[in-house]
């Protein structure tokens, strides 16, 4: 069985201040060091990246950032290039997040552009997919799933590991809903299938895909004990360290 790192993300969303962010990052640096087994990556607000960077410096704790546009640059008032994100520090940025996708209505063809712009300014790229409530009783969760990978089309394989999947549900997230390990599996193994698909097996064995949807310290070990589990990409429970921590400390060693 191939071995893939165990990714913990935590996605600050739309929360604190400068004080309050930097606290935390230099919190989850601290239990970071205690668990080193997982890589570990924050996700703070454009405007708090500086001051979150400043205090993940030299720790191995990854900067990342939420969203991005899709230009290099351009008369896009209020938005933020992934060349002006890298110049910040980031290192990995946030692509279909389902807030992104279903708040503010990013389409499937959007979002394969701003992947592909993201890779371009060398910034790594956690692709979000995922289905709705009405979609899987509908019966078509996979079909939703290939629609949203179709991102990667046209992407080298030799960007492959620059690319990380997180399934998400949208139904699970925020609502104290979560996927049985058995329904996350499933979806991920088809995900698994897909990568295959885009970039080969290879590919396929060693790309890690993330789980996302009310993960927290009660139920992430038997998510992570799944095959084709290898992380999680954490809203509400990365918001502070004593729920967050936990995460970092179930990732298997």
């Amino acid at each position: 069985m191939t071995q893939r790192p165990t990714v913990i993300a935590g996605n600050w969303k739309m929360h604190f201040t400068k004080r309050t962010a930097s606290r935390l990052a230099r919190e989850v640096v601290a239990m970071h060091n205690a668990h080193p087994q997982s890589e570990c990556i924050v996700f703070p607000t454009f405007v708090h990246l500086e001051h979150v960077r400043r205090n993940l410096k030299n720790s191995g704790v990854v900067l990342g950032a939420q969203n991005c546009h899709e230009a290099k640059t351009g008369a896009c008032t209020g938005e933020i290039s992934p060349y002006m994100l890298r110049d910040m520090g980031a290192e990995v940025v946030l692509v279909g997040h389902s807030e992104r996708r279903h708040d503010f209505g990013e389409s499937n063809e959007r979002l394969a552009k701003k992947l592909k712009t993201a890779l371009r300014a060398k910034l790594d790229v956690i692709l979000c997919i995922g289905e709705t409530q009405a979609e899987r009783e509908s019966g078509d969760t996979f079909v939703v799933l290939a629609r949203q990978m179709a991102a990667l089309k046209g992407v080298k394989a030799e960007l492959a590991p620059r690319i990380r999947i997180a399934y998400e549900p949208v139904w699970a997230i925020g609502t104290g809903l979560t996927a049985t390990p058995e329904i996350a599996q499933e979806a991920h193994a088809e995900t698994r299938r897909l990568i295959a698909e885009h970039f080969g097996p290879d590919a396929a064995a060693t790309m890690p895909i993330l789980y996302g949807g009310s993960v927290k310290p009660a139920n992430v070990t038997e998510l992570l004990a799944q095959p084709d589990i290898d992380g999680a990409l954490v809203g509400g429970a990365s918001l502070t360290i004593e729920n967050f921590g936990p995460l970092l400390s179930a990732a298997p060693k």
